[in-house]
C-alpha cells in the first residue's frame, strides 16, 4: 500500500498521476470548489514541478509571457522576467503546491508501473513503486514533453567521453576545457548552447534541419512594477488577457492567413541578416519550409552564438560515432569530450500509454498504434474512467498550454458530475464519438501550416497524421469542454 501523510491509502475516488501543471491544476479544481473527492496525486520524481523541475540545462526558460504561463487562480507578481526562467517557474509550483494544500494528497518518488481496469470491481488497478493503489478514475497528468528522444547514432556505444540529453542535464560533469558537440538545434539547444559557449574549449553543433529565428523580446520586471501587481492585482490580469489576446491572433496566421507568414519570415530573414555576416551559415541557418511549421525559436542569443570562433556549426545531421567524436553524414569526424543531445522529446509515444490496459486488455499504445486519438483530447474508447491531460490533438503553437490544462480539468469534473447524477459507476465516450472527433480534427489540421508547411515535424505521428497540434483558437476549446453530451458517453 502506498504511504501518504494521512496514513496508507488503497482505495480512493481519484488518482492522478504527475504532479506539473497538469497535476497541480486538476489538484486545484478538486481542493478548491467543495466536491470532497478523495483523491491522491502520485509523482515519480522526489519533487513537484513535472518538466520544470527536469530539465535544469543552463539557460532553460520559456518562451511564453509569465504573465500567461501560470495558473489563473494562482497569480504571481514576482516574475523577475517577462519570460520565466527555469528556477523561478519550479519555485511557483512548489509554492502553488504549499498554498492549495497539496502536500497532505501527494505521494513524491512513487512511479506508476501499471494500471489495469477492472470491470468486475469498476476501477483501476494501480501498481506503484510504493505499492498498489485502486482507484475508482485515473486521470493520466504524465505530460507530453516527459521522454526524452535520443537518436539510434551507430557507434555510440563505443564513445570514451560522456553522453548525457539536454533534459537530464548532468551538472557533475564539467564541460570547462573540454569539446563539446551538441546534436540538436530546437528549442532546448537554442537556450543551452550559448550558455556553454565560452565555457567549452569548444562546441560544436549538428544541425539536421534549420528552425526560423525570431528574437526573444524578454525585459526584466522592476520591482515598482511588482509591487504595483501586488497592490493592485487586477493590473497583472490586464496583462494577461492582453498577451493572451495578442497570442491567438496567431492562429489566424497560422491556419486562416498563411500569405501573411511571409511578412514575419521576411523578419526573420532580415534578422538572420543582421546577425550573421558569413553567407555561407546564412545559407546553413535558412528554413527551407514556411515559418510556424516546425516551433518557432524565440532566442536573441543563439545566432551570436554560432557566430563566436569557440563555436562550429555542422549543417547536417551526426551519422555516427566514434571513440573520440561525431562523424558528419558526409564522414567528417569531429572530435569531442562530451556529447549533448538536445534531440526533443515523445509526444506521441508516451511511454506511459504503453503501462495502462483497457478494457479488451489491449494497452493504451496498443490501442493508438502509433497515431493517439482521444474525444476532446481527454477520453478513449476502451478506457472507462480515464483521462488525460494534454493529451491528444491539445498542443499549441501560438499560446500557453496552462490554459489548456485548467480547461481539462474543470472538464473531468463535469465529466464525473455527469455520472454521478445518472447513478452510474463510470463514464467512458463511445468509440463512435471518438473516431468522429479525430476525423473532424484532421480535416481541421488540413490546411494549417502545420500540415502544409513543407516540414518533417515531432507535430507528426508514425501514421503521418497530425495528432498533436490544436487546430484553431484556445477560447474555442474551453467553449467545447463547457458542454457534455450524455448521448456522447457509456454510462455504466
Amino acid at each position: 500500500m502506498i504511504e501518504t501523510p494521512r496514513g496508507p491509502v488503497d482505495q480512493i475516488d481519484l488518482l492522478v498521476v504527475g504532479a506539473g501543471f497538469g497535476g497541480i491544476a486538476m489538484a486545484d479544481r478538486l481542493m478548491g470548489q467543495g466536491h470532497g473527492r478523495d483523491f491522491l496525486v502520485v509523482e515519480a520524481a522526489e519533487a513537484v514541478g513535472g518538466t520544470w523541475r527536469d530539465n535544469i540545462y543552463p539557460g532553460c526558460a520559456c518562451d511564453v509571457p509569465t504573465a500567461l504561463y501560470s495558473l489563473s487562480r494562482h497569480s504571481h507578481p514576482g516574475w523577475s522576467h517577462s519570460f520565466g526562467r527555469q528556477p523561478e517557474i519550479r519555485a511557483y509550483l512548489e509554492t502553488v503546491a504549499d498554498r492549495i494544500g497539496l502536500r497532505d494528497r501527494l505521494v513524491t518518488s512513487c512511479e506508476v508501473t501499471a494500471a489495469r481496469w477492472d470491470t468486475e470491481a469498476v476501477h483501476w488497478v494501480v501498481d506503484t513503486s510504493r505499492g498498489r493503489v485502486f482507484a475508482r478514475h485515473l486521470v493520466v497528468a504524465s505530460g507530453a514533453l516527459s521522454a526524452p528522444s535520443l537518436p539510434r547514432l551507430p557507434g555510440l556505444e563505443s564513445f570514451k567521453g560522456e553522453v548525457f540529453h539536454s533534459a537530464r542535464w548532468r551538472h557533475d560533469i564539467p564541460l570547462g576545457g573540454r569539446r563539446v558537440a551538441v546534436v540538436g538545434t530546437g528549442a532546448s539547444a537554442v537556450q543551452f548552447v550559448p550558455e556553454i559557449a565560452g565555457t567549452a574549449e569548444h562546441v560544436t553543433v549538428f544541425q539536421r534541419t534549420p528552425g526560423w529565428i525570431l528574437p526573444r523580446l524578454d525585459r526584466s520586471i522592476s520591482e515598482r512594477r511588482k509591487r504595483l501587481y501586488r497592490r493592485v492585482p487586477i493590473l497583472q490580469r490586464i496583462v494577461r488577457g492582453r498577451i493572451y489576446l495578442g497570442r491567438e491572433l496567431y492562429v489566424v496566421l497560422f491556419t486562416r492567413a498563411q500569405f501573411l507568414l511571409r511578412l514575419v519570415e521576411w523578419f526573420a530573414r532580415f534578422y538572420l541578416f543582421a546577425k550573421v555576416r558569413d553567407r555561407r551559415m546564412r545559407r546553413a541557418l535558412t528554413p527551407d519550409y514556411s515559418i510556424g511549421c516546425k516551433r518557432v525559436l524565440l532566442t536573441s542569443h543563439w545566432l551570436p552564438a554560432l557566430s563566436r570562433p569557440d563555436v562550429t556549426l555542422v549543417p547536417g545531421a551526426a551519422s555516427g560515432v566514434t571513440p573520440s567524436g561525431l562523424v558528419a553524414d558526409d564522414g567528417t569526424e569531429h572530435p569531442a569530450d562530451v556529447i549533448i543531445f538536445g534531440t526533443g522529446f515523445q509526444p506521441t509515444e508516451p511511454p506511459i500509454s504503453r503501462l495502462i490496459t483497457g478494457t479488451d486488455g489491449r494497452t493504451l499504445a496498443q490501442h493508438w498504434g502509433g497515431s493517439p486519438r482521444a474525444h476532446n483530447g481527454m477520453t478513449v474508447a476502451g478506457f472507462p474512467n480515464m483521462f488525460l491531460l494534454y493529451g491528444p490533438n491539445t498542443n499549441l503553437g501560438h499560446s500557453s498550454i496552462v490554459y489548456m490544462l485548467e480547461s481539462q480539468a474543470d472538464h473531468v469534473l463535469r465529466l464525473l458530475d455527469l455520472a454521478e447524477r445518472a447513478g452510474r459507476r463510470s463514464i467512458e465516450v463511445r468509440p463512435e464519438v471518438q473516431e468522429s472527433y479525430a476525423a473532424k480534427m484532421d480535416r481541421d489540421l488540413a490546411h494549417t501550416v502545420w500540415n502544409e508547411g513543407g516540414c518533417s515535424s515531432w507535430y507528426i505521428d508514425s501514421r503521418g497524421r497530425n495528432s498533436l497540434q490544436w487546430p484553431t483558437f484556445t477560447f474555442r476549446y474551453r467553449k467545447q469542454l463547457r458542454t457534455v453530451d450524455p448521448k456522447d458517453f457509456i454510462l455504466a
